[in-house]
């Protein structure tokens, strides 16, 4: 039996990178599901990315009234899920003198604010036994010179992911994150502004992974589809790291 047969899963950033990869390994595996987007372009690759029945919706985890119109479609649209993949994020590296407050703003309304928005509406929707999961970041962990803020809003939730596991649990409903390391995303191409500063950040980071290159998107929706699924029906309040060994101490 397929692992997501008759299962609905939203995952929001799910029209590009992990969160996209992620949505076409649960719809091969039987599931219907929904994702968000806010870039056009992204919204119409997943469009024709997904079967007809997907659905692909814009919403922007950075305003705060999007999380009520979020809850409300999927509810329309879907009724109740089986799980939720709070992917949508972004990051910028400032250097400590360069953090401002609308840069900091920025971030965490988007890294933290927004799943913690999307959280408490989408929470009623969700099956029992179900599952939960957030996209937290190695970066916590590495100390990045210029990634203090970023590496604060994933830390945020890690924090977020633990506390809810508790709060659901009564109702059987896991809550996890991943963490990945350096992946072949458009994440790394805005990091480093495209072109040549884009090319050469990566070069760099492999240096730093003792398994020698970037992971692909592929690799960690692997990971993701696990955490969503049945099979992690004993895996709670738990971060999964999915890095190349990055972390290693």
């Amino acid at each position: 039996m397929k692992r997501f047969e008759n299962k609905r899963i939203l995952i929001t950033g799910g029209t590009s990178g992990i969160g996209l990869a992620t949505a076409k390994r649960i719809v091969d595996e039987g599931g219907e599901v929904a994702v968000t987007g806010t870039t056009q372009e992204h919204l119409d690759d997943a469009g024709r990315s997904l079967p007809s029945g997907s659905l692909v919706l814009r919403n922007d985890a950075s305003d705060p009234d999007a999380a009520v119109e979020l809850a409300e479609k999927i509810k329309d649209q879907m009724g109740q899920i089986d799980g939720a993949f709070l992917n949508a994020g972004f990051g910028e590296n400032y250097a400590t003198e360069d953090v401002t407050a609308e840069a900091f703003d920025t971030m965490m309304n988007v890294n933290v604010r927004g799943p913690a928005l999307q959280m408490a509406k989408l929470k009623p929707l969700i099956a029992e036994n179900g599952s939960v999961l957030l996209t937290a970041s190695v970066a916590p962990y590495l100390g990045g010179p210029k990634g203090a803020i970023y590496a604060a809003t994933k830390a945020s939730c890690l924090a977020m992911a633990r506390s809810w596991a508790k709060d659901m649990a009564d109702r059987g409903i896991r809550v996890n994150a991943v963490a990945p390391g350096p992946i072949e995303t458009n994440f790394f191409d805005a990091l480093g502004k495209g072109g040549d500063d884009a090319d050469d950040m990566k070069k760099q980071i492999s240096k730093a992974v003792p398994l020698g290159r970037m992971g692909k998107a592929e690799e960690v929706a692997a990971v993701t589809i696990f955490l969503l699924s049945d099979d992690a029906a004993y895996v709670t309040g738990s971060e999964y790291m999915v890095d190349g060994g990055m972390t290693l101490r």
